[in-house]
């Protein structure tokens, strides 16, 4: 098996019938400077899973404003987290690891082909089913790496990857898994890893918050499941942990625009409890696969800012599952259930 990137090609006749297992996260920009960020958010930003109304306005403000101002100040968020020796982001470097101990897990599965890609970004979603299928496969599972599903995230996935196929005239037969919003292996792997973070720091936390990425309240409203699945995964982790919702706390992160978003707020949640007298807290961000700016910058960086700042003393980001054994026993479950009749 092989993760490593290939040049799109044609699967020669007579080819060994392969079958393809393709990890996908959120993206990343390929550098982290102004040129890069402002690739990335364009392709991000122009979505319209991510932002509805792609009318005339938003195309003035995305264009006129955000383009022109935000990538400078986000580059320099990038900066604080890069992987330097490996000259790309943190996402990039643990979603290859992850695919590479996905790949040896499945071994034994000599016609199984491991690979990775990013929604946004690169490896995109079209090099990497191009390059399964110059290898012979003609059945592809499609993994997102969400717990929790949305249209922001999940949908656009599929979205982008029927666009492949739909250009096909050779198609691969497609599987694609669900969210494992309310696995037992996930809430597991989620809870021991807290565990195991909680007994290596120097103080107790008073409260833990688990702070998931927001969205706009209005595609909530419109039947978006991601809101639901949140609160069960918290549920089941509080059950786990033997937690009340005073201990584990439900906050939502990354607003974005002037719209009502989920609450509570993260951001507002730490500065209230610091100014309530709360004086040591630890955040899990149980909604990332794995660690990226939201949860390396905006989390272990600037929420810990906001809350020493506001009279809170000791603060903690618990870090995603990422490739840990925790992590890859999730990924692991999920790849080897959906696989069931392919292998």
């Amino acid at each position: 098996m092989s993760v490593s990137p290939l040049p799109p090609a044609t699967a020669q006749p007579g080819a060994v019938s392969r079958v393809g297992v393709l990890l996908v996260n959120l993206g990343t920009p390929d550098t982290a400077d102004a040129a890069g960020v402002r690739v990335y958010l364009k392709e991000f930003l122009s979505d319209p899973r991510v932002i509805e109304d792609q009318g005339l306005l938003w195309k003035l403000v995305l264009n006129g404003i955000i383009l022109r101002t935000r990538p400078r100040r986000k580059a320099q968020d990038y900066l604080k987290i890069w992987n330097n020796v490996e000259n790309e982001s943190p996402l990039k470097t643990i979603s290859r690891s992850q695919a590479t101990r996905l790949a040896a897990a499945l071994a034994d599965y000599p016609n199984v082909v491991v690979d990775w890609a990013m929604r946004y970004g690169n490896p995109s979603l079209r090099d990497r089913i191009m390059a399964m299928t110059a290898q012979g496969c003609d059945r592809i599972l499609v993994v997102p790496l969400y717990p929790q599903y949305s249209a922001a995230t999940s949908a656009t996935v599929c979205d982008e990857v029927f666009r492949v196929l739909a250009s096909m005239r050779a198609q691969p037969s497609l599987r694609v898994s669900p969210p494992y919003f309310d696995e037992p292996v996930y809430i597991e792997a989620v809870a021991s890893s807290m565990e195991a973070c909680l007994a290596t720091l120097p103080f107790q936390p008073d409260v833990i918050l688990a702070s998931f990425h927001g969205m706009p309240q209005k595609y909530v409203d419109k039947g978006d499941p991601y809101y639901e699945q949140c609160v069960v995964t918290t549920e089941k982790l509080r059950a786990r942990l033997g937690m009340d919702d005073s201990r584990l706390q439900l906050t939502f992160q990354s607003r974005f625009g002037y719209d009502p978003w989920l609450q509570p707020y993260t951001d507002k949640t730490v500065e209230k409890l610091a100014r309530d007298g709360v004086r040591r807290l630890a955040v899990v961000t149980p909604g990332f696969s794995a660690d990226c700016l939201e949860t390396l910058e905006e989390i272990a960086q600037e929420n810990a800012e906001i809350f020493r700042h506001n009279g809170g003393e000791q603060f903690a980001a618990i870090p995603c599952l990422n490739d840990s054994d925790d992590g890859m026993a999730v990924i692991h479950r999920i790849v080897t259930r959906e696989l069931q009749g392919w292998v």
